[in-house]
């Protein structure tokens, strides 16, 4: 069993042909599409974060809003970009959108991939300390946010405040009970999927990860998983931690599947380089009829190690049809790989 959400990276342009023009456009559709989805009985409704772009960014107005108009899907993102992030202002914003969702937040966080600037952090007004790099400011972002999570006072509260104060230190304001675990961290790599697991954070892996071995994209993601739930299991940490895979997943059942995407599948991984140094491998996406598609997923190592798939949507072309596609897999293909 498994649970099942979609991927929104909420693209938007005034093109004629998007059926998402504006960033209102984009915001209100993934509302609309997130109740779609609680409605045909999918698990989660999942944004990603960016910066400097025509996509979704603000975060947790969008998951507020969500989580008034639904009731049970969980609601999450995928991921925030931690350079770009005040930890305490976030955990403040975490934790109003977490109330009002009844604690169906699954907040996935990372140091970020690529953005449209160069060092757009430092518009944000943040700078790495000296000698630290964009990625160690990330994950002292992240710990920070992670400390502060726990609930416990570390602030010395003012002797004449203008409202009384419970007695001893202070802490962040609205405090969500749970939140803490029910942070994931988005890993490219087996070492930052290890470093996650150590602090008991939950793991997201994409559709891109570092080419460490040469192996297949699927069997390098489903290696770093298991690497993972070992590191989990051996920092002594109580709980099973979960983890997400995201997959672009098109069934073929009608003639608009067939012409969106009857000759977009991308039968194989392909490598390219996220930056100077750094080479990664990106996985395949998955567009075939449902029988054909079943054996296809049915080879998936990655898939098949996660408790959570992440179906990547193409929202421009608007939430009818991707309440089509994530209807589509629910009922043709996750009852016949045991996912339902």
């Amino acid at each position: 069993m498994k649970k099942i959400g979609f991927l929104s990276f909420g693209h938007w342009s005034p093109s004629p042909q998007s059926g998402t023009r504006s960033a209102g456009d984009a915001l209100l559709q993934s509302i609309d599409l997130a109740v779609a989805a609680e409605e045909l009985g999918a698990d989660g409704a999942y944004v990603r974060v960016h910066h400097f772009a025509r996509q979704l960014a603000a975060p947790f107005p969008l998951l507020a809003a969500i989580g008034a108009r639904t009731k049970s899907i969980e609601i999450g993102t995928a991921v925030i970009d931690m350079r770009y992030e005040n930890p305490l202002y976030m955990a403040e914003d975490a934790g109003s959108a977490d109330l009002i969702s009844n604690g169906r937040l699954q907040l996935g966080i990372s140091r970020g991939s690529p953005e449209q600037v160069i060092d757009g952090w430092r518009y944000f007004g943040l700078e790495p300390q000296d000698g630290a790099s964009d990625a160690d400011m990330a994950r002292a972002h992240t710990q920070a946010f992670l400390e502060v999570l726990k609930g416990q006072g570390f602030a010395q509260p003012n002797p004449r405040p203008m409202f009384a104060n419970p007695p001893g230190l202070l802490r962040l304001e609205p405090h969500s009970e749970g939140l803490r675990e029910r942070i994931w961290w988005g890993a490219s790599s087996n070492a930052t999927a290890i470093w996650a697991a150590k602090l008991g954070m939950n793991l997201q892996s994409s559709t891109l990860k570092n080419d460490e071995t040469g192996e297949p994209f699927h069997v390098q993601q489903a290696a770093q998983i298991r690497a993972y739930r070992e590191a989990f299991q051996e920092a002594g940490h109580a709980r099973t931690p979960r983890v997400s895979v995201s997959r672009s997943i098109f069934p073929l059942v009608d003639d608009r599947d067939r012409a969106y995407f009857g000759g977009a599948s991308k039968e194989s991984d392909t490598i390219g380089y996220i930056d100077d140094q750094t080479r990664a491998i990106f996985g395949r996406s998955y567009a075939a009829e449902p029988e054909a598609l079943i054996r296809q997923l049915a080879e998936d190592e990655a898939i098949a190690e996660a408790d959570t798939l992440l179906l990547t949507v193409p929202n421009q072309l608007g939430v009818d049809y991707n309440a089509h596609v994530i209807e589509a897999v629910l009922k043709h293909i996750a009852p016949a790989l045991g996912w339902r």
